[in-house]
């Protein structure tokens, strides 16, 4: 399968909301993660469009042979203050699972890699569920460390 990545545009919306969607259909069935409405995930694409300097980016990947999305992947600018340096957050990474198996993941973390670079950003970091062995396998085999940081939320 080839496969073409590139940043999202404002035209790539409505099918990277269906792939945002086949995300958070996977948390929501796993971790039982209420979904956020179109509206909203929405609105995170195009604050990221709006400034991709600042907020981040997000990259689309499609089909070379019909054009359909295969999977996305976003990336949120942020800081270190232990390395006193940018680092590049890849909050979102989701391949259709009809693509999978097929080296995209791979791909799309080369392609965030490239963007933390091209942005100055020391290192790219992010986080899965611990049940979500199939993503760590591919997080292990691109060469990612694994953190001894425990992750915790407040709502606010």
């Amino acid at each position: 399968m080839s496969f073409t990545i590139a940043r999202t545009a404002e035209g790539d919306l409505p099918e990277l909301l269906d792939l945002m969607r086949g995300y958070c259909a996977f948390y929501e069935e796993s971790a039982g993660i209420a979904q956020p409405s179109d509206e909203a995930l929405l609105a995170l694409s195009r604050a990221l469009l709006a400034d991709p300097e600042r907020e981040g980016v997000q990259l689309i990947a499609w089909s070379d042979e019909d054009g359909t999305p295969l999977g996305f992947a976003s990336i949120f600018w942020t800081w270190s203050t232990l390395s006193a340096a940018r680092v590049a957050t890849m909050n979102d990474l989701y391949v259709a699972p009809a693509a999978r198996g097929t080296g995209l993941a791979d791909a799309l973390i080369a392609a965030c890699q490239d963007e933390a670079r091209k942005h100055g950003a020391a290192r790219l970091s992010w986080s899965t569920a611990l049940d979500n062995l199939r993503a760590q396998r591919v997080y292990d085999r691109v060469g990612g460390q694994r953190s001894e940081w425990l992750d915790y939320d407040l709502t606010v």
